[in-house]
């Protein structure tokens, strides 16, 4: 009895936080510098990532060469875990936008400790959910607003809006390439934009982009 108590106390002291910050087995922490790539489309996916520091970008390629991101993502944020419902190849392109360190957990790993562990798997099922439900937000953004609205819609979201109620750094000298194929026009249709908000005083450039709530007032606008 004593061991099996033991082994159940064990298990209520588990700790999510401490599982992705610590190395062991099946958990390595790599480190990768900007602009490179974590891993390319099409290239075995045995894995899952943690964000423990940096932002990456994730894109798809067509058939014809066409790149498009589909979102970049921040400290915090897990990518791979397709390799779960075994998936073997990589369906997207994930690259540093800035310095990143980040856990990497084999899938076997990450499969045992969510059969174990239910702080972990509540964790990481609602973390999956909430990503979902951003995707079909910005589906529905991508069916029926504008590319001004859109753009708005995704600086606020790279800013981090409604989480710390204050203006934050959104990436150092992001490109309009890539605001661009987030919000699925043109770079000189951002580039409109971004001077109009600028004008408008809803964003302004102090050593990386800064936006402000006021911003919102362009999504709520019919």
């Amino acid at each position: 009895m004593v061991p099996a108590l033991a082994a159940t106390k064990q298990r209520s002291n588990f700790e999510p936080k401490h599982f992705l910050t610590t190395i062991a087995e099946g958990r390595t922490i790599v480190s990768f510098p900007k602009k490179h790539r974590i891993h390319a489309q099409g290239t075995p996916c045995n894995a899952v990532f943690y964000i423990q520091k940096g932002k990456v970008k994730l894109t798809v390629t067509s058939k014809l060469g066409k790149e498009s991101a589909i979102c970049i993502l921040d400290e915090g944020d897990f990518f791979g875990e397709a390799c779960l419902t075994g998936q073997q190849l990589h369906m997207t392109t994930a690259t540093a936008l800035e310095e990143c360190s980040l856990m990497k957990i084999d899938v076997e790993a990450l499969r045992d400790v969510l059969r174990r562990e239910h702080a972990f798997s509540d964790m990481f099922v609602a973390y999956l959910l909430t990503r979902s439900i951003r995707y079909e937000e910005d589906l529905v953004d991508q069916l029926f607003n504008s590319s001004e609205k859109r753009l708005a819609r995704i600086l606020l979201l790279l800013a981090k809006f409604g989480k710390e109620g204050v203006p934050e750094t959104v990436i150092p000298k992001i490109s309009q390439e890539t605001l661009a194929e987030m919000v699925g026009t043109t770079r000189s249709r951002v580039s409109f934009f971004m001077n109009r908000f600028r004008k408008l005083g809803f964003i302004h450039y102090n050593g990386g982009l800064q936006v402000h709530s006021s911003l919102l007032s362009i999504v709520l606008n019919d």
